[in-house]
């Protein structure tokens, strides 16, 4: 097995908040794509009271080659996923909830309407509450988009996840413009909501391909900018290539806040949703 740099290293899971955390999901039969996708952040997140939901169950129409959640035919949707996120998320007293999702490809609006149900609900127990969502790429329908976007939550994530060149190889069912067109969409529905996106490196991809992803992104109006280190789940996923070092991951920042992006999180640990609340400071 290939060792991990030293600054990969976190903490074992454990501790009273994330015994609380654990206990609540499990109560509810909740899914966080943090314990779904192997983060490596569970612990520190799971201990500031701080989850990612997933919502549209926990099975994925498509099978992308860096992903842990499952995939396959997904099961019927749940009649109380969307009330049970929003009174797990007052139980917990989160002022800042993240919500995301599985590709349902076999849905007609993708899922658009969970959403928007999850936002509503929320919305209703806890007013105070600023939202996240983690948006799939709803198959470019623009019409799902916008019921999505006009649910008004805080902030719009899609993440690009690889550079352009990788898409064949690794998303193979996904499309980069596809998911430029979506970041681009969110501004134009309502420019007021923030947008997001973020990838991976570590995946074979060049410097220059970096840099382009980000001018990319840039130029589709994206606001809040992620970039971590891949870490490859299981054998069955794509290998790592390369451990960018914290120093190329700061420089990736710079360059990125240099472009014009208002908040950046670049760093070996960083995932999308790391440290979310800290962009509407």
């Amino acid at each position: 097995m290939r060792r991990h740099p030293d600054w990969l290293k976190v903490k074992i899971p454990g501790g009273a908040n994330f015994v609380k955390m654990k206990s609540l999901l499990r109560s509810t039969k909740l899914h966080t794509i943090c314990e779904e996708a192997k983060c490596p952040n569970i612990a520190e997140c799971f201990n500031s009271g701080t989850a990612v939901f997933l919502i549209l169950g926990k099975i994925c129409t498509r099978n992308c080659k860096y992903c842990n959640v499952s995939h396959g035919k997904p099961l019927p949707l749940s009649t109380s996923e969307s009330s049970d996120v929003a009174e797990s998320v007052e139980k917990l007293g989160l002022n800042y909830v993240v919500i995301t999702s599985v590709n349902r490809d076999d849905l007609t609006d993708g899922g658009a309407r969970v959403f928007i149900e999850t936002v509503e609900e929320v919305r209703g127990l806890k007013p105070d509450c600023k939202i996240e969502l983690l948006i799939p790429d709803f198959k470019g329908d623009f019409d799902a988009l916008k019921k999505v976007v006009e649910s008004s939550p805080n902030v719009i994530n899609h993440n690009i996840e690889v550079v352009k060149e990788l898409f064949p190889s690794i998303r193979p069912e996904g499309n980069y413009d596809t998911s430029l067109n979506v970041l681009k969409n969110i501004k134009k529905i309502n420019k007021n909501i923030f947008s997001k996106s973020g990838f991976m490196v570590g995946l074979g991809e060049n410097k220059d391909q970096i840099i382009k992803t980000m001018e990319d992104l840039e130029s589709a109006d994206v606001d809040f900018l992620t970039v971590g280190q891949y870490l490859q789940p299981s054998k069955e996923h794509a290998k790592i290539e390369k451990y960018y070092t914290p120093e190329e991951f700061e420089d990736f920042k710079h360059f990125a806040l240099d472009l014009g992006f208002k908040h950046v999180e670049s760093g070996p640990l960083v995932r999308s949703s790391y440290h979310a609340q800290d962009a509407l400071v």
